[in-house]
């Protein structure tokens, strides 16, 4: 059932939430999902209203999982929690849009736990990775450990390093920003109204000709193969990539039950590998 009404001014998903009577981590998982719109348009929850625009709102979630797909790697994997490699191409959870073979279905598939307190779309999942990123991704198989990992997480505990390909040459080895973050569709920015507190960075791990490997957090760069934000053209052509190279490398983590220390690395696969390769190789200014 589609709820509408009329904005008041406000976050998205607390005006949202208070005009729908559910939690606000309800709505956000609404949102997520693209069950929200504003005047027909899906937007984050951190979208800023006016007053005044329509919201529309679908809070029956979807039926059971039917798990199913290709099974991923497994780096790291316990009672509580598994840190499993996502594979390109593939999206974290299901959407309104997108029901079939995501991570969540081929993780059930696997028989891998997945914490219902995510909700029906999103079970276990405590961050996310885009569908054209591959790479390391953390979830929770039980609902203890899901409430404990989002915690972390907002706190930033987890340590998530990525390897990119930029376009250009940064002009420091090693650049630091700290800045309120935000989402804005599959791009982070930063956001000084709506954003979280975040200490970011990213350090030059090799030098090429038009192009440079960076071990990163954040970048202000153009990531190559990544069309959408200046990274498209002839760059990426020139190394066949089809998917933005961007590859989650490393997670580091205190166990949130155990206190143990928890460490789990992925090189990167076999396009990026070739492409990194090819860019090596291109010596042309």
């Amino acid at each position: 059932m589609v709820e509408r009404f009329t904005a008041t001014p406000g976050r998205l998903d607390v005006v949202a939430a208070a005009a729908a009577a559910v939690t606000r981590a309800e709505m956000q998982r609404a949102i997520a999902d693209g069950r929200v719109t504003v005047d027909g348009r899906p937007r984050p929850r951190s979208f800023a209203l006016h007053g005044g625009e329509t919201i529309e709102i679908d809070l029956a979630e979807p039926g059971a999982i039917v798990p199913g797909g290709d099974p991923v790697a497994v780096r790291y994997r316990d009672e509580a929690l598994a840190i499993v490699v996502k594979p390109a191409g593939v999206l974290t959870h299901p959407t309104t849009a997108h029901r079939d073979d995501t991570l969540v279905h081929r993780l059930l598939a696997m028989g891998i736990p997945l914490a219902p307190a995510g909700g029906a779309m999103r079970p276990g999942i405590v961050h996310r990775l885009d569908a054209g990123t591959s790479g390391l991704l953390l979830v929770a198989s039980t609902d203890d450990a899901y409430a404990a990992l989002q915690t972390m997480l907002r706190r930033h505990e987890v340590e998530r390093r990525y390897l990119a390909l930029v376009r250009g040459t940064p002009a420091h080895d090693d650049f630091r920003v700290e800045a309120p973050l935000g989402r804005r569709a599959a791009k982070i920015v930063v956001d000084r109204v709506g954003g979280r507190e975040a200490a970011t960075g990213f350090t030059v791990s090799e030098r090429l000709a038009r192009t440079t490997l960076i071990d990163l957090q954040a970048v202000g760069h153009p990531i190559v193969g990544d069309a959408r934000y200046g990274g498209g053209g002839d760059d990426a052509r020139r190394l066949g990539l089809h998917r933005p190279f961007l590859h989650a490398w490393q997670l580091d983590l205190i166990h949130p039950l155990t206190g143990g220390p928890v460490h789990a690395e992925d090189p990167l696969p076999p396009d990026l590998s070739e492409a990194l390769h090819r860019a090596r190789t291109d010596q042309r200014p």
